[in-house]
């Protein structure tokens, strides 16, 4: 894969499509370790150089997979991957969000475990994973910008965060990308969101582009969920809010059998085509799931492709929020 795009005016030029990292650590039940490594060195083979992360997938274990697997890639696949960091979210012994920290005080302290956990002198990316209520945003980007200036980190970065939240931040410091979920059932990002960081020249790396598995085509109505895995708790995955949303996914694999791809690759290419300023982030935690997604990249869809599209999942038809409603009241971006 050569395709690369740059995340906005003052950010790197990275892969056309992301690695997120997550759930070869932490939410989506038991993971393979030996293939979570193997599909980051098959990313890098392929030309994947984005790999994002957070401080708190796994409480360190992500990193910690991360670091193992540069260290055993091939040199020249190393030397170009870039890391994506969240930090900030408390969690407990037994793995509960408590809140978040963005003190300048914290924000060096967790980037010097990141630091020392990737086995890395700097983070290209670094962002807070949402914003810390009792802390002003321009506190944390101040600290992070202070981390640049020191040479421990490349570029500073947004996740979750709202239009105004966006200009107070890019006020302090550049903002490199804003991270935020953006797929065909969650579109919200287009109102008001994705004009402000077009307006201020910031890119977009755009998670859950498959909805945690929802609209790959590979969720199954009967599916029985492994024990710690999020979507036993996400709205979109109960009842009938779940049956609802597959029905969306029949509609959309009615258009992707008629193009000869899969439902997963022309819910990526959808995403990849809403601007060059967007950069998606798939979350294949296998070899298998990581090829089906790179095959994206050659999926073109004309004007009647994304009418077809439109028509089977309109904006807003998805059931259920994005998070449980107490993780919703987290999200800057939604507020």
């Amino acid at each position: 894969m050569t395709t690369t795009r740059t995340l906005g005016s003052t950010g790197p030029q990275v892969s056309a499509l992301g690695l997120g990292c997550m759930g070869m650590s932490a939410l989506y039940g038991e993971s393979d370790r030996t293939e979570s490594i193997a599909t980051i060195h098959a990313a890098l083979d392929a030309g994947i150089t984005l790999l994002d992360t957070g401080d708190f997938y796994g409480m360190g274990h992500n990193e910690l997979l991360i670091n193992e697997a540069l260290r055993t890639a091939p040199g020249a696949a190393r030397e170009q991957a870039l890391t994506s960091v969240k930090f900030g979210a408390l969690r407990t012994v037994e793995g509960a969000f408590t809140g978040y920290d963005g003190r300048p005080a914290a924000v060096k302290n967790f980037a010097a475990y990141s630091l020392q956990r990737l086995g890395t002198d700097h983070i290209d990316i670094y962002r807070i994973a949402r914003v810390d209520p009792d802390v002003p945003v321009e506190e944390t980007i101040g600290a992070i910008a202070e981390l640049v200036e020191a040479g421990h980190v490349r570029h500073i970065g947004l996740s979750e965060v709202g239009a105004d939240t966006i200009r107070r931040a890019a006020s302090v410091a550049p903002i490199s990308d804003l991270q935020i979920e953006y797929s065909l059932i969650s579109r919200s990002v287009e109102d008001a969101i994705l004009p402000v960081c077009r307006e201020l020249g910031i890119g977009v790396t755009a998670y859950g582009v498959l909805s945690r598995g929802l609209i790959s085509g590979h969720f199954n109505r009967d599916r029985e969920l492994a024990p710690g895995d999020f979507r036993a708790m996400s709205p979109r995955f109960q009842g009938g809010n779940l049956q609802h949303n597959l029905d969306l996914v029949d509609a959309l694999r009615k258009i992707a059998e008629q193009k000869g791809v899969s439902v997963a690759q022309i819910a990526i290419a959808w995403v990849l085509g809403r601007g060059t300023d967007i950069v998606p982030l798939v979350g294949a935690r296998r070899r298998d799931r990581l090829t089906e997604a790179l095959g994206a990249l050659d999926v073109t869809l004309d004007a009647a492709d994304l009418a077809a599209i439109e028509e089977a999942v309109p904006a807003g038809a998805a059931a259920g929020a994005r998070y449980p409603e107490q993780q919703m009241a987290h999200l800057d971006s939604e507020r």
